[in-house]
């Protein structure tokens, strides 16, 4: 089947099973997810959405997610989108709703929402990973030519093409301010091209004509920080504009007093102010992986899925911008990375520990290649968090990895990445360090090593109690409670097999919002 068919298709068995396009409100995706604002929820048949082939599992937070991996969810996605509005037009007129109809639906939804732990600062550390999640590909494209251009300026070759090379990789980073003031405006209500206008003060040369705080700002002082503050802040300017500015003025008035007011205190105040934060950022960064790599690295390689799962780890988000753009790369991902090395060793030992249970073994079979790619939903929701035990055990092998990534840092071997998303296999053509990239690949190679044997170790040993074992290690087909319990779909001996993906998921890395769990 042809890629493009192949896409339709999936897009197409999907469709049905969320109730089709009227009960469709909203279509996005991220890196792995196809997200969902849905009418009504009770119309989605969550168990045959996780039975198809395509679909890694299934995660319900402010959308509802679908979980497709990378790659495949950008070409699924225009093609969804495309039968959505086919679907539409040809709906036939809907009877009337009435008033009661849609306070109850309406009641459904409120309360829908509230169950689903939306607290103010949940709700914060969403909007700040929904301004940088959409920067992601490029942070990625640019780092993997950076590389690419580094190694040919190592060896001496194209000596034509490199300046070239660095002009693309550089120019991204060099106005990544003006996106960021862009996405800010937009995720919290204000006009974006105004937020990116306040941004690009930070990053335009002339401001190293201008003192501030008794020192000469330099151009892009402040950083992503900066450019977020200062976005925000026309954000409400803008408001306060809309609501004060009669209407037949507004058109000119708003515009100028948002970058006016905005711009001034961006200049004399946020620039300093987010330079100063910026820096203790990337001071605090290398002395805590100086002074304490080992235990740094196991405490953030160890409880990284955790704050996935609380969705605490979008806080990073603008952390690993910030030491990106001052330094080259964020020395924290390569650490946090190590977490999904130990679900992978995990989840291995549960393939071993568990011989009887076919359709656990599917699964695991199915998710691996992902999961050695940093994709970890499926293994997270479809093997060990469900079990319990091998999530800790899982954490625990994270733990050992990130602390031997840690002490490499400690001794003077930095090891980084040069974007965000990837982990995993994928981050090797996004590593930096200081010591050469020969150096940085093998001790990252290793720590991946470390983590998949120590997360093996440990769930092999201690992740299943007698009881455990003598519930999962039996034939699962065709029993639905057990399957159920393991966040599977229900095979069937005629067509599942181990080519398409048995199990859910549901994280957040991102979580961007919960966004993609990458780990």
């Amino acid at each position: 089947m042809a890629t493009e068919d192949k896409n339709r298709a999936t897009a197409a068995a999907i469709l049905p099973l969320v109730g089709g396009a009227a009960n469709v409100s909203s279509i996005a995706h991220c890196m792995t997810r196809l997200r969902l604002g849905l009418h009504d929820r009770s119309l989605v048949d969550d168990e045959a959405l996780k039975a198809l082939p395509a679909v890694m599992g299934v995660v319900e937070d402010d959308t509802y997610q679908i979980v497709l991996g990378p790659g495949t969810v950008a070409r699924v996605t225009p093609e969804f989108e495309q039968l959505v509005e086919e679907g539409r037009e040809a709906a036939p007129p809907q009877a009337a709703v009435s008033a009661d109809d849609l306070a109850a639906q309406g009641a459904a939804i409120k309360a829908q929402q509230k169950a689903k732990n939306a607290t103010p600062f949940k709700l914060f550390l969403r909007k700040i990973a929904n301004i940088f999640v959409p920067l992601i590909p490029a942070l990625i494209g640019c780092g993997i030519i950076a590389g690419l251009n580094g190694l040919l300026v190592n060896l001496g070759w194209l000596p034509a093409v490199t300046p070239a090379l660095a002009a693309m990789a550089s120019g991204f980073m060099a106005l990544i301010a003006v996106f960021v003031g862009y996405n800010t405006a937009k995720e919290f209500g204000g006009t974006p091209i105004l937020g990116g206008a306040v941004a690009a003060i930070i990053v335009f040369p002339g401001v190293a004509n201008i003192d501030a705080f008794g020192q000469t700002l330099s151009p892009g002082q402040g950083g992503v920080l900066g450019a977020l503050g200062a976005a925000v802040l026309a954000v409400y300017v803008e408001k306060w504009c809309r609501r004060w500015v009669p209407e037949a003025l507004d058109v000119l008035v708003t515009p100028t007093l948002t970058v006016l007011i905005s711009g001034l205190a961006t200049i004399f105040g946020l620039m300093y102010v987010a330079g100063e934060i910026s820096s203790a950022i990337g001071t605090f960064a290398d002395w805590l992986l100086s002074n304490g790599g080992a235990g740094a690295g196991f405490v953030l390689g160890g409880l990284f899925l955790p704050l996935v799962m609380l969705g605490l780890h979008q806080a990073l988000i603008p952390i690993h911008t910030t030491l990106i753009e001052q330094q080259g790369y964020t020395v924290l991902l390569p650490i946090l990375a190590m977490a999904g090395a130990g679900q992978v060793g995990a989840a291995m030992a549960v393939y071993f520990r568990l011989p009887r249970n076919e359709s656990i073994r599917r699964t695991i079979k199915s998710a691996l290649p992902a999961g050695l790619l940093g994709v970890g939903e499926p293994l997270i929701y479809g093997v060990s968090l469900p079990l319990g035990r091998p999530f800790i055990t899982a954490c625990v092998g994270g733990a050992f990895g990130g602390g031997f990534v840690g002490l490499f840092n400690q001794l003077g071997d930095t090891v980084g990445s040069t974007a965000i998303g990837p982990s995993g296999w994928a981050l090797f053509p996004l590593l930096d360090g200081n010591h050469g990239l020969g150096s940085t690949i093998a001790i990252y190679g290793a720590g991946l090593l470390v983590g998949y044997v120590a997360g093996f170790l440990a769930t092999y040993f201690f992740g299943f109690s007698k009881d455990l074992l003598t519930e999962f290690n039996v034939s699962q087909d065709p029993a639905p409670s057990t399957v159920a319990a393991t966040g599977g779909p229900h095979p069937t001996p005629d067509t599942d097999g181990p080519d398409g993906p048995d199990t859910p998921d549901s994280t957040d890395p991102g979580s961007p919002d919960k966004a993609p769990v990458r780990v």
